[in-house]
């Protein structure tokens, strides 16, 4: 049977983008819902600056109480060389370097150019080396659109990409933030993605914020994607991109895939009860549609 996987990112792009502050103890247990539905890894935090992202502010206390879920990846998202130092203090099996294709949001994201944003990249490769035995992804953000500067040329994503590979990167991720991307383009996309990763495994990461989450999934695993970064109930949104909805539910893309015959290895109910917990930390409107259908058909609502 033909195997993906999933990444949940609602503890991190989730909740990200609340308003208010949401208790480090429910977020710990919205991981332990998630360990519980079996997603074997996780992105749980991130190490950004507490003035850029307040929603973030306790990532070392909640790692600290997730040190207990021991068989499950921890993942913690980070911006910048003080980042990776304070997260390598932790106990995370991989770390997500993220940056952008296009100068503006790199600058409105993390305070960079992408050419200091890379420079500080490859100072992370250096450091590392092995040392903290970490996995290291380089995710791309606009890798479609950008909110500042409108449509993305491949050439800048799959320059990144090339640098990546070069550099010694364990993952590629592809994140589509302002949710613009159709099938075609992103079959286009990755094509030639793939021939410069080689080996090297492919991530995407969807918002949902035109209805196209799915459709650019399953176009994605046509083209061979068989990881998938995704956020229960499909909460979520960026802070420096205005207008970006969440993204695309794990439960939706569970459902399709196991409908399908591909195996992904989640337990669906308990998926449901995560999703319907993490409905009820957000502020937001939640994308995610099963979870709905479920509820009307057990004659829950």
């Amino acid at each position: 049977m033909e195997t993906v996987q999933m990444i949940d990112v609602s503890p991190r792009d989730g909740l990200q983008n609340e308003r208010y502050f949401v208790p480090t103890e429910k977020k710990v247990k919205l991981v332990e819902m998630l360990v519980a539905a079996n997603i074997k890894k996780i992105e749980v935090t991130s190490f950004v600056h507490p003035r850029k992202v307040p929603q973030m502010a306790d990532a070392e206390h909640v790692l600290q109480l997730c040190e207990g879920f021991s068989h499950t990846e921890l993942v913690a998202l980070v911006p910048n060389l003080t980042g990776f130092q304070r997260a390598v203090r932790t106990h995370i099996s991989e770390i997500n370097w993220i940056t952008a294709a296009t100068d503006t949001f790199n600058v409105k994201n993390i305070g960079m150019s992408m050419e200091e944003n890379f420079e500080k990249f490859k100072q992370l490769i250096a450091e590392e080396n092995g040392k903290e035995n970490l996995q290291i992804c380089f995710s791309i953000a606009v890798s479609f659109g950008c909110p500042y500067e409108g449509e993305v040329p491949p050439k800048q994503v799959l320059s990144l990409v090339e640098r990546a590979v070069r550099a010694g990167v364990h993952r590629i991720g592809i994140a589509d933030t302002i949710g613009v991307a159709t099938p075609k383009q992103v079959k286009e996309l990755l094509a030639d993605i793939f021939k410069i990763a080689g080996d090297i495994p492919v991530a995407v990461h969807f918002h949902d914020t035109r209805g196209l989450g799915l459709a650019n999934a399953y176009a994605a695993y046509e083209m061979g994607v068989r990881i998938f970064e995704t956020a229960v109930s499909g909460i979520g949104g960026c802070p420096f991109a205005p207008g970006a909805a969440g993204n695309l539910a794990t439960e939706d893309l569970v459902y399709m895939f196991e409908r399908m015959g591909i195996h992904t290895g989640i337990h669906f109910e308990k998926l449901l009860e995560a999703a319907d917990f993490a409905a009820s930390l957000t502020a937001n409107s939640a994308l995610g549609r099963v979870r709905h259908v479920e509820k009307i058909r057990k004659g829950r609502v």
